[in-house]
């Protein structure tokens, strides 16, 4: 006797890696092709989700270059899309420098004119997280929900 055949959902699930020079330079072209990369997978560049991923890119890429820079090498851009989630992914190669995490990000002074990226973090993702990169570093994961 066979057993009924059991109805799978397929999920399409699609992702783009890319490595970038530890600059200012990387870190700009990093948001410009994300958000490339976003409009080739059906997300306007003019969406909410668009201009969400604009504001995280850009404040993970910089705190790569400016706190997790280490001399001669990248941190690294990676997206993943499914129909549900969107996850941004930035990893720098210098692990022993700790960033705090969700719920740990606190208001710099009014006057500061630096402090406020993981605080904008903290505010744009559905869920967010600093977890360590193996060989070396750190990786700062952020996710999305996408409207259905």
């Amino acid at each position: 006797m066979t057993t009924p055949p059991t109805h799978q959902r397929i999920v399409t699930v699609r992702a783009f890696t890319q490595r970038f020079s530890s600059t200012r330079l990387g870190a700009r072209l990093a948001r410009h092709l994300a958000l490339h990369q976003l409009e080739s997978w059906g997300i306007p560049h003019s969406s909410s989700t668009s201009s969400s991923v604009a504001v995280l890119v850009a404040e993970l890429a910089a705190n790569a270059v400016t706190h997790g820079r280490v001399a001669g090498r990248d941190f690294e851009l990676r997206l993943t899309w499914t129909p549900e989630t969107l996850r941004i992914e930035v990893s720098d190669t210098r692990g022993e420098r700790c960033i705090p995490g969700p719920g740990e990000a606190s208001l710099p002074a009014p006057d500061s004119e630096t402090g406020r990226g993981l605080v904008l973090v903290e505010a744009l993702a559905d869920r967010w997280a600093v977890i360590d990169r193996v060989p070396v570093g750190k990786t700062v994961r952020v996710e999305l929900d996408l409207p259905a």
